[in-house]
């Protein structure tokens, strides 16, 4: 039998308690990741940071982020996920703490490398401790639509808070402002969080695969950053390229042969785990678009300030915090989680494609306030219906490992997501730049194409999520081939974990 933990029964009066704070620590860890999008002309010409290089501010905390997930979720699995949780807000907390004490562009990414590593660690099991905190159906929806509020809009308010921390106090108190909250989290999380009992550690960790899969998307980040500079088809893109392919081969190859893999090839057999995690994937990669280059658009082409700026995406966090904590729940009850996916997905396609024919002499209201609606309509129903999916295909004893996945797949999106729709753009805007164009309009052709790319992304995800998944119901027969070690079907021991 495998070592896991064993989460000792919550008490009804300590579960939303619970559920504040390690929705607090997600939100922390989700605002850090767009938080800087908005200083980072500030970081640049504070740090020396070239042009080039200054998405890496960005990527330094993504990448470890996404390679660390798994192996943060097996950890929390096999030791106690209130430990894990812990350990990773209190180096999240000391990293927010360097980043703003750097003073050189080499201290800043190292500090952000830590910082994306303290947050993969506190990320990983969240999901699974609200999903062992409420077992009742009806109240387990709304737990998970409070949790999705807090990974749809905690982006979104990152832009906002980016802004006018920046203008207000400097780019270095994006990172300070995390310090007193993130002590005050710890100093909570281990009073109210209930404690786990653990069987031993009894199985390995698997850093060998963590190790490979970080490598494999750290050279794949790479390569496509460099194509924007050196060309998609140059010696310097194709050899990290392999690379990257050559050690994502070798991680699968690990997980086939390992006794103990960091992710177990049954995973897959799950037909809503691996649907989810491939729809997650291509939407996030495409929302992330969104937040990373519409911040641009108004910046270097409409010449709208760090605060204006933050505020034109306000419209997008209302939106998914009254989709996600009030409309999503009951439409999921009344339609299915799969229904109300697919009809998100056509919202947010349809507002990334309206992106995509922003004009040069275009304004806010406009250009970007009409995509706004779609998004945060669209965005705030998928995210409480995909988690929900992804958590009801997998087991008890692999939610903890489910929890992971669901966020590596967040962040390998976002992370891949970034590196090619800026490589686009940048590629196209050096193009338009040899013609007889201006610079305004050369930057809008780029970002206009990185949208249209965008939108086809959450097609894909459209097209893997009408084709694979299937309400928890649905899935009964599929899963039932897995059993639990009570002898029940494992989708309805999931449902119940």
């Amino acid at each position: 039998m495998s070592a896991q933990a064993v989460p000792s029964p919550p008490g009804r009066i300590s579960r939303r308690p619970a559920l504040a704070i390690l929705c607090t620590g997600q939100l922390m860890v989700i605002l850090d990741g767009t938080i800087v999008n908005v200083a980072l002309p500030s970081v640049q010409e504070s740090l020396g940071f070239s042009s080039s290089s200054l998405g890496w501010v960005v990527n330094a905390y993504l990448i470890p982020f996404g390679g660390l997930l798994l192996l943060s979720g097996r950890l929390g699995d096999l030791f106690g996920r209130k430990r894990v949780f812990v350990t990773g807000l209190a180096v999240f907390t000391v990293a927010s703490l360097l980043c703003g004490l750097a003073q050189n562009p080499t201290a800043l990414l190292v500090a952000r490398f830590l910082h994306g590593a303290g947050g993969a660690v506190t990320s990983s099991v969240t999901l699974a401790m609200i999903v062992t905190l409420f077992t009742e159906p009806r109240e387990r929806a709304k737990a998970i639509g409070v949790y999705s509020f807090v990974q749809s809009a905690g982006g979104t308010l990152g832009l906002l808070l980016g802004g006018v921390l920046t203008q207000a106090a400097g780019w270095h108190w994006i990172f300070f402002v995390n310090v007193p909250l993130g002590v005050a989290a710890v100093i909570m999380a281990r009073r109210v969080l209930a404690a786990e009992r653990t069987g031993g550690p009894g199985k390995s960790t698997d850093a060998l695969g963590a190790v490979l899969i970080t490598a494999a998307l750290v050279l794949a980040v790479c390569a496509i950053v460099e194509a924007a500079d050196h060309g998609f088809g140059s010696v310097r893109t194709l050899g990290l390229g392999l690379g990257s392919l050559v050690l994502l081969a070798a991680f699968v190859g690990r997980q086939a042969r390992a006794d103990d893999p960091l992710l177990p090839p049954r995973m897959f057999r799950y037909r809503n785990v691996s649907g989810a995690l491939g729809t997650h994937t291509l939407l996030v990669a495409g929302m992330f678009g969104f937040q990373f280059l519409a911040v641009l658009y108004m910046q270097k082409v409409l010449a709208l300030d760090e605060v204006r700026t933050g505020l034109g995406v306000v419209p997008v966090s209302v939106l998914i915090g009254l989709m996600s904590l009030f409309v999503a729940p009951r439409l999921i009850a009344g339609f299915g989680a799969r229904t109300v996916l697919l009809v998100a997905l056509v919202l947010i396609a349809g507002g990334l494609g309206f992106l995509g024919r922003i004009s040069v002499h275009g304004t806010y209201f406009t250009d970007v306030f009409p995509a706004t609606v779609p998004l945060g309509i669209g965005f705030g129903l998928a995210m409480p219906s995909l988690a929900g999916l992804a958590m009801s295909g997998a087991t008890a004893q692999d939610s903890g490992l489910a929890s992971g996945m669901f966020n590596t797949m967040q962040q390998v999106g976002a992370s891949l997501g970034l590196a090619v729709l800026s490589a686009l753009a940048a590629s196209h805007t050096g193009a338009l730049l040899h013609g007889d164009t201006t610079r305004d309009e050369a930057l809008t052709g780029g970002y206009q194409l990185a949208f249209r790319v965008a939108s086809c992304f959450v097609l894909a995800a459209l097209v893997i999520a009408a084709a694979v998944l299937r309400t928890p119901r649905e899935t009964a027969d599929t899963a039932s081939t897995t059993t639990s070690p009570a002898g029940r079907p494992a989708e309805s021991n999931a449902t119940s974990a």
